[in-house]
C-alpha cells in the first residue's frame, strides 16, 4: 500500500503535502466525553466553541455526538442525530471558514450531516462497523478518516502489520463504494483498543504508517497514555499532547486532532519551519 500524496479536497480545504499542519479542532456536543463532556452539548454552547476555535486557527472543525471513551453509553440514533444535526447547522450558516467533520460510525448519522453541511466522515470503527457509511461519503464524494480499533488485537503478530491489514480492508470498503485513494486519511487509533506499550510502539514507527502512502491524522489530544506516564488528569494534560504531537509532525503525519487549537498550531508552526530550514 503506497500512494503518491498528492493535493486532494477537504471541503471547502484543497490539502497539500507542503501545507502542513492541518489543525482539527474537536467539539463534543456529548454529555460524558471524557475531557469536555457536557461543556458544548448545547446548539449556542457549540457554536460558541466553534467560532473559538476558528478564531484561533482551525482548518478543519470534528463534531461527534457519541462518546468513545471506554465505558461510554451507546447512543441510539436519533438521540445522536438530535444532538450533530443543530450543531452543524447552525456551525455551517456561521460561515467560519473551516471544513466540518462528523465524527460517528453510523451510515445515517454520516448521511444526515453531510447533507446538513459537513464535508469529512470521521469514523472511529474504519468503516466496518456499518460499512455503508462509505457509500454515505461516496455520495457526497466526502473524505473518510479511517480511524484503527479492532476489539482485540493479536499479541502473536507485529502491531503495525496488524493495522495494515485492517486499513487494507477498510480501504476496500472504500473503494468498492466509489471513493478514490484521493478521499482517504489514516488514523492509528491512539488509545482505541490499544495498551499503554501500544500506543508508544504507534508513534515510536509512525515512519513506516506514513510510508504506507496516505495522509496520516493523529488523535493523541489529552489522551490516558499521556496521564499515565505524567500522573495528571485531561484538562493538565496540554504540554504532553504538544509534545506527543510535535514528534509525530518530525515523522510524518499531516493532521492533528487537539482540544487546545492555537497552542498546538503555534507548537506545529515552528515544527515545520526548523524542518524546512537549509
Amino acid at each position: 500500500m503506497s500512494i503518491s500524496l498528492a493535493p486532494r479536497p477537504l471541503g471547502p480545504i484543497q490539502w497539500q503535502p507542503d501545507h502542513m499542519p492541518l489543525i482539527m479542532g474537536i467539539i463534543n456536543v456529548t454529555p460524558d466525553s471524557f475531557s469536555d463532556g457536557g461543556q458544548f452539548d448545547k446548539e449556542e454552547a457549540a457554536l460558541a466553541h466553534a467560532r473559538q476555535l476558528a478564531q484561533e486557527g482551525a482548518h478543519i472543525l470534528d463534531i461527534g455526538g457519541e462518546s468513545t471513551r471506554p465505558g461510554a453509553q451507546v447512543v441510539g440514533l436519533d438521540e445522536e442525530l438530535a444532538r450533530i444535526k443543530p450543531a452543524i447547522q447552525a456551525i455551517n450558516a456561521a460561515k467560519l471558514d473551516t471544513a466540518l467533520s462528523i465524527d460517528t460510525y453510523k451510515a445515517k448519522v454520516a448521511e444526515a450531516a453531510l447533507e446538513s453541511g459537513a464535508h469529512i466522515v470521521n469514523d472511529v470503527w474504519g468503516l466496518q462497523r456499518e460499512p455503508d457509511i462509505a457509500k454515505a461519503a461516496a455520495e457526497h464524494q466526502a473524505p473518510v478518516i479511517i480511524n484503527h480499533w479492532e476489539k482485540a488485537i493479536p499479541a502473536d503478530t507485529d502491531l503495525l502489520d496488524t493495522m495494515k491489514a485492517f486499513f487494507d480492508r477498510s480501504i476496500e470498503i472504500a473503494l468498492k463504494a466509489g471513493l478514490s485513494d484521493h478521499h482517504i486519511i489514516l488514523d492509528p487509533g491512539i488509545g482505541f483498543g490499544k495498551s499503554f506499550e501500544d500506543n508508544l510502539v504507534i508513534l515510536g514507527r509512525l515512519e513506516e504508517i506514513c510510508a504506507w502512502g496516505y495522509p496520516l491524522l493523529m488523535g493523541t489530544s489529552r489522551k490516558s497514555f499521556i496521564g499515565k506516564l505524567l500522573d495528571k488528569e485531561p484538562q493538565d494534560r496540554l504540554f504532553g499532547t504538544i509534545a506527543s504531537n510535535v514528534i509525530a509532525q518530525m515523522k510524518g503525519a499531516h493532521i492533528f486532532r487537539v482540544h487546545d487549537v492555537e497552542a498546538h498550531l503555534d507548537a506545529l508552526t515552528i515544527t515545520k519551519a526548523i524542518q524546512q530550514a537549509k
